[in-house]
């Protein structure tokens, strides 16, 4: 029994010289508490929604009215105005806004002469949550502007048509983005960041250095093997994923050569991070640990599962810094909406930017020592 004993006690002096896995395996449970808990079933707010007013008469204006009171109250949505129509449609299609009302010419003239007025709302149904959302709020309003308010009462019947920019959206294909993003991720945390520190937990990395390699070297040529690891994961899970979710976008010329641009780039920029987050890193437990954690503080918050405008504004901040956030966003126009270059720099740049950073804080904290 004594020996038993001694192999007790020796796992629990290292579990307890470890206080990151000490920290993980009890803050674990309480972030994904607190994440899951705020990232679904919340209420769409502050949805940009371009208003093209091509009549701008006093019904327009009401519409217009109705829409302010929206901001001001429930902030479902936030008017964003356009003279044109087309130049609405494109951003909805790139996704600067969310939706478009058009309010079309003769409006105010049909509502007098009850000639069925009719207002369109342009949407995205790449994201069903965001677009049924918008729907069901204009629904709402048509509703109130047709409630007759003074005597006497004028019944005015307007008529709200959804145009869908796309044809119907799987939850497959919705989820298809997320999973791309979710694969080189945990492509980055095997092949990158876990094999180096299961390298200087073995005694390997001491062969790097007894060689004249630099630091700088050592640092870029471990990020480019973890990258090309998670570049093979991605166009895997793009090709295979595509297939099976039934989107052929991927297969074109242009798109296959702008969704190769975006894996790359988020490749290296989820291996600077992992890089960045193990350099210092000595027990080969705590990378596993962390994990879980990563994973929900990461991935969840990214909108790869429901979209971010219905996080509270704490886990919309997490959000913008999340480099899953421009990964998924990316993948979501190129995949799902078919979209260009103009859709998916914002991501790109992010991107570049963010493995920049993450390389040039690595630098000075790599230690080439045993």
């Amino acid at each position: 029994m004594n020996r038993m004993w001694a192999i007790v006690e020796r796992e629990l002096r290292k579990f307890l010289r470890s206080p990151a896995l000490m920290l993980v395996s009890m803050v674990f449970p309480l972030i994904q508490l607190i994440i899951l808990g705020n990232a679904f079933g919340g209420k769409t707010q502050n949805a940009k929604l371009g208003v093209v007013d091509q009549d701008g008469g006093v019904q327009a204006l009401k519409v217009r009215e109705a829409f302010d009171s929206v901001r001001a109250t429930v902030r479902t949505f936030e008017p964003v105005y356009y003279q044109s129509e087309k130049q609405a449609v494109q951003d909805v299609r790139n996704g600067k806004i969310d939706g478009a009302l058009v309010i079309p010419p003769q409006f105010s003239r049909r509502v007098y002469q009850q000639e069925q007025p009719r207002i369109a709302l342009v949407v995205d149904n790449s994201d069903n949550f965001m677009s049924s959302s918008l729907e069901q709020k204009m629904a709402e309003l048509t509703q109130a502007l047709n409630d007759p308010q003074v005597e006497p009462r004028m019944l005015q019947h307007i008529a709200l048509e959804t145009v869908e920019l796309y044809p119907y959206i799987e939850y497959m294909k919705y989820l298809l983005p997320g999973s791309i993003t979710l694969a080189m991720f945990v492509s980055v945390m095997i092949g990158g960041g876990m094999l180096y520190i299961d390298d200087k937990a073995r005694g390997v990395h001491e062969g790097y250095l007894v060689t004249p390699i630099t630091k700088l070297e050592l640092i870029l040529g471990l990020n480019t093997a973890g990258a090309i690891k998670a570049v093979a994961a991605g166009i895997v899970i793009t090709v295979v994923g595509s297939l099976l979710a039934g989107v052929g976008g991927a297969f074109h010329p242009d798109q296959a050569a702008l969704l190769i641009v975006l894996i790359v780039v988020t490749s290296l920029a989820f291996n600077a991070m992992m890089f960045l987050m193990m350099v210092r890193v000595e027990d080969p437990l705590v990378p596993r640990a962390t994990f879980g954690v990563l994973n929900t503080l990461l991935f969840f918050p990214s909108g790869s599962i429901y979209p971010i405008k219905a996080f509270p504004k704490w886990l919309q901040g997490i959000a913008i810094a999340d480099p899953f956030s421009y990964a998924v966003h990316g993948f979501k126009a190129l995949l799902l909406k078919e979209a260009g270059l103009a859709a998916i720099w914002p991501d790109l740049v992010f991107l570049t930017v963010f493995a920049a950073v993450m390389l040039a804080i690595a630098v000075p904290l790599f230690k080439r020592t045993l």
